[in-house]
């Protein structure tokens, strides 16, 4: 493993720093200026994108399809996610082939599980290792998996086959740090850290405020956000997909992987923001 990308547990290799795009695709913002923002990351080297049928229903993965026109397949990293409901036998190619059509590719880098829902776990696998057995998927993983969840789906025929779990993680939110993030790193599955900003809700501002985050930023040449960024990647399993809107503050992201935080810094933040010293429920947004 190198600073810029994590080794899955089928030996594949995925970049750690991509572009998330909750929110994008709705009109918050010009497309053409979420389509300049996502371009400006993939020719900054941040060649990962995340997005879901979810988001804007489908509309995120259109504005991702035009996004993507142009470059070079083998170039991206694309990952999207099924709706719960849709992730049994009646209903997950047709949701697959959906997201395909509007992402203007063939198959994905990585399918995952949304959130857990009616369908039986060991449906869904079955479901996506017959998408990666067709060759519209190299692989699948889950979101907003406690450890419970994750034991179970590993005890299933396939389950091990999971190569990422998807998850709230930032400096505001380190409950996973207790049980579920070195669970997952024994067997070298990374986590996907959606919100790595903090951008749900309004704790965000407590963060970038803080005379710790304000400190570290001024010592390291970093913003605030850049901080609380590089907080997540300096986790040796964390895969960070921090959403954003404009050219500048991709590119922002994008500088942080060339930075790397020392662990003093690392320890100077987790003083001003500790983990909990005890499981906690998983935080969702």
């Amino acid at each position: 493993m190198n600073e810029f990308q994590v080794e899955l547990p089928d030996g594949s290799m995925m970049p750690r720093l991509g572009m998330g795009t909750w929110y994008l695709g709705e009109g918050r913002r010009p497309q053409t200026e979420e389509i300049e923002a996502l371009r400006t990351g993939l020719d900054a080297g941040m060649r990962l994108i995340d997005t879901a049928e979810m988001y804007g229903e489908g509309e995120a993965e259109r504005l991702v399809g035009k996004t993507i026109a142009g470059y070079r397949r083998e170039d991206l990293y694309l990952v999207s996610k099924v709706y719960p409901h849709n992730a049994g036998r009646s209903h997950l190619r047709e949701s697959l082939e959906a997201s395909l059509d509007r992402l203007g590719t063939d198959y994905l880098d990585m399918y995952l599980l949304h959130w857990r829902g009616s369908v039986p776990l060991a449906e869904t696998v079955a479901c996506m290792q017959d998408a990666v057995d067709a060759g519209l998927i190299r692989r699948w993983g889950v979101s907003n998996f406690n450890l419970a969840d994750m034991r179970e789906l590993l005890s299933l025929d396939g389950g091990a086959n999971c190569c990422a779990n998807q998850v709230l993680y930032h400096l505001g939110s380190r409950g996973i740090e207790v049980d579920l993030m070195p669970w997952l790193a024994e067997r070298h599955i990374p986590i996907m850290a959606y919100c790595p900003l903090a951008q749900a809700g309004g704790l965000q501002r407590g963060l970038i405020d803080s005379a710790a985050v304000r400190n570290v930023a001024q010592s390291h040449g970093f913003t605030p956000m850049q901080v609380l960024l590089a907080f997540v990647l300096h986790q040796p399993n964390a895969i960070a997909i921090p959403r954003s809107g404009s050219r500048e503050h991709t590119l922002e992201n994008a500088a942080v992987l060339q930075n790397p935080f020392t662990d003093e810094e690392f320890e100077e933040l987790s003083r001003a923001f500790p983990a909990p010293n005890h499981p906690v429920p998983l935080d969702m947004e």
